[in-house]
Order: C-alpha cells, then structure tokens, then sequence
C-alpha cells in the first residue's frame, strides 16, 4: 500500500497554470482545459498548503542569458515588451487561492533555479511536494528533477499535468515508472485526495 500523505509536511507545488499557456495563447498548452479540474480539486484539498508558480519571460529577448536569448529571438511576442501582462496571471480557476496560498515567479524551467522555493520549504518543514501543471516534459519535469535532488518524497499528478506534446508528456510518464520510480510516484488526483491525512 502506499504511504500515506501527511498534511503537515506536504505541499501541492503547481506549475505555471498561467494564462499564457491556454489555448489560443503564443505558448498554447491544449491539455490544460484537460486537466484543470483535478488541479482545482488538489488546490480545494490542500487548501492554505498550496504553492503556485508562474514563468516570467524577459522584457526583451536580448534580456535573457546565454542560449535563453536564443529561445526569446524564436519567440519574441512572448517578452514583456510585447506580451499583455494578464497572459502571466494564473488562470481563473486558481486565481481565487492567491492568496493566502504563495505565488513563486521563475525566470527557467525549475521551481527550485533562484533557491528561494527550496528556502521556503524548509523552513515549513515541507517534505513531500505534489506536483500539479504545465509542462510536463519540461517545467514540470526540471522541478521534479530538482525536488529528488534536494530529497524531498515527489508524488507527480498524473491526471493534473499537462503538455502541448503528447509524445513527450507519454515519454516522461513512462520513465517515471520505469527509471525513477523510487524517487517519484505517480498517482491521480482522487487518490491523492484519498490519501491525504488531515
């Protein structure tokens, strides 16, 4: 049987669930309609245990460090200078959380890259993080990798991530079984509601 989830050392970290990732949006991420929902339901079951994150890109693309600046000259109508500051909100379905619940900005992939969200977890005694949110083969996945390597126990919602690619989002599902499946369990979002004790 798996562990159980205790509350009081468990967050639910969700992944850049921003306006900008939604359909018809520059970086359109068709699943998360999808997955909503369940993100939702974990957000309702973690209740002031909830940490959101969202992605910042750069004013310009020339802001951006090394091979980033690459990826802004591809995608410039993404930069601040060009995109509508609402596309950076969390959706609506989570905006009604914040706050009380915390919102962590990033410049790259991982939730952990500045040290602060590791600093904050810490220090409230966090050591299991449910992972909810986009994308799966690539933010999702940095701050995974990031999570097994500062020790914490990673549970990845398999029903609340989402991915503008279907080929990735399968391949990564598949290592997690496989590769990393003793550092990181794979659960839906009803049992981790199940199995967490209040």
């Amino acid at each position: 049987m798996t562990e159980p989830i205790a509350s009081a050392h468990a967050v639910h970290l969700c992944l850049d669930m921003q306006r900008l990732f939604e359909p018809g949006r520059p970086w359109a991420t068709p699943w998360m309609e999808r997955v909503t929902p369940n993100v939702v339901r974990l957000a309702e079951a973690f209740g002031a245990r909830n940490v959101f994150t969202r992605f910042i890109p750069p004013l310009h693309p020339g802001d951006a460090p090394g091979r980033w600046a690459r990826l802004y000259a591809k995608w410039p109508q993404v930069c601040r200078n060009q995109l509508p500051a609402v596309e950076l909100d969390l959706i609506a379905d989570l905006a009604r959380f914040v706050p009380p619940c915390p919102v962590f900005d990033k410049a790259a992939y991982s939730a952990f890259h500045d040290g602060r969200l590791h600093a904050f977890l810490r220090d409230k005694d966090v050591r299991t993080l449910v992972l909810s949110g986009a994308e799966t083969d690539i933010c999702v996945l940095a701050s995974a990798m990031a999570a097994v390597d500062h020790g914490y126990r990673v549970i990845l919602v398999q029903d609340a991530v989402c991915s503008s690619s279907d080929a990735g989002h399968d391949a990564l599902m598949s290592m997690y079984r496989t590769r990393l499946a003793v550092q990181i369990g794979l659960l839906t979002a009803a049992e981790v509601a199940e199995m967490l004790e209040r």
